[in-house]
């Protein structure tokens, strides 16, 4: 995984142990990688985010931790996935410390080669990623197909 011949940075649990108020805008310019193959990445830059503290009325975790959001409470890191409006799967990544819901949804992803709109909204960056409810709390790692980087990877 090299950028210019330099070895980029992964993302990790210390990057994403800060509030996320300070998480999201630093996220802009990264990458978030999905191995398909071993050979094959699909790689998209982030372009928009949203932070979310648990004092915040609009945050999952204002009213208390429950089934339904217990991830948001877990490790900094970890992919936090919920259902919106029985419809669209929106991705977030849990930041903070663990017992306190804290995160930064992905809200738009930029794409090398494809259509602007193709990740444009936090419904359709799910659906291009293929993830899911099946991927919440998954640690963003790449052995687990799924992480973050301050560069981009190339195949």
């Amino acid at each position: 995984m090299k950028r210019n011949s330099k070895q980029i940075s992964i993302l990790t649990k210390g990057f994403f142990s800060r509030p996320s108020h300070l998480v999201a805008p630093s996220l802009i310019g990264c990458f978030l990688i999905k191995r398909i193959s071993k050979d094959s990445h699909l790689a998209g830059v982030i372009v928009e985010t949203e932070a979310y503290s648990q004092e915040e009325s609009s945050c999952h975790g204002f009213s208390g931790e429950t089934e339904r959001n217990k991830t948001l409470f877990g490790e900094p890191g970890n992919l936090y996935i919920y259902l919106s409006y029985g419809i669209n799967n929106c991705v977030n990544i849990v930041t903070g410390r663990s017992n306190w819901a804290n995160g930064v949804l992905l809200r738009s992803i930029a794409i090398k080669g494809e259509n602007e709109r193709i990740a444009s909204g936090p419904g359709l960056l799910a659906k291009r990623f293929g993830l899911n409810r099946n991927f919440d709390n998954l640690p963003l790692l790449p052995s687990n197909d799924f992480w973050l980087t301050e560069g981009e990877v190339s195949d």
